[in-house]
């Protein structure tokens, strides 16, 4: 699966999150590289950098700063999914590795 180019939405998030339903990630991959650059009403930028399995899960690292200054770390899982339309739809499980270290659940899908 490549998804470079292709722009993503949060459809559904676990309170704890700091992105928000504004949040797109527009994702770029060359070979099995994926990067993303995003922000969103709590967030005044975050970088996001994974690989891409040949069944199209991603393993990622992600960072940003957020309104209150802080500089906040985390690893996420995603599984991706075709819906009936033919769009991707990414099942995220991420944990936070800075402030509280919670964990949380993602739904993106592909704009």
């Amino acid at each position: 699966m490549n998804y470079n180019n292709k722009r993503f939405r949060p459809i559904d998030l676990t309170e704890n999150a700091e992105v928000s339903s504004d949040t797109v990630f527009e994702y770029k991959q060359i070979g099995n590289i994926l990067t993303s650059e995003y922000q969103s009403d709590q967030i005044i930028t975050g970088h996001l950098i994974g690989i891409v399995s040949k069944d199209g899960t991603i393993e990622m690292r992600y960072h940003q700063v957020n309104k209150k200054g802080e500089l906040m770390t985390g690893i996420c899982f995603s599984k991706p999914e075709l819906t009936s339309t033919g769009k991707i739809r990414l099942h995220e499980n991420w944990q936070w590795t800075s402030g509280d270290k919670s964990s949380g659940k993602s739904i993106l899908e592909e704009l």
